[in-house]
């Protein structure tokens, strides 16, 4: 998936992802196609808030996450950014 934006992936994976609009794409049948807003953050997963209002949580290694920030849409292997989150900036270069 290509981002309408010019920050790189590495940028949107070294920022805070709390509050941004995610789809998972996964092997596992039970999150594939999961779409909701990133309300936590754990060096292992995301907790995702659906619109239904049930929260998910969703491990970060073996699926792939699209965020997206307004009209951007950036595609991150969850292995890349399994970091904790104020681990995360200084760990992804650009």
């Amino acid at each position: 998936m290509r981002s309408s934006s010019r920050r790189s992936k590495s940028d949107v994976a070294r920022r805070e992802l709390i509050g941004l609009a995610v789809e998972v794409c996964s092997a596992h049948e039970g999150w594939n196609g999961l779409a909701g807003t990133v309300v936590d953050e754990t060096k292992h997963t995301f907790l995702v808030e659906l619109a239904s209002g049930a929260t998910k949580r969703i491990p970060k290694p073996g699926n792939r996450f699209v965020f997206r920030d307004g009209t951007d849409a950036h595609e991150i292997n969850g292995n890349d950014i399994a970091f904790q989150p104020e681990d995360r900036t200084k760990r992804i270069r650009g």
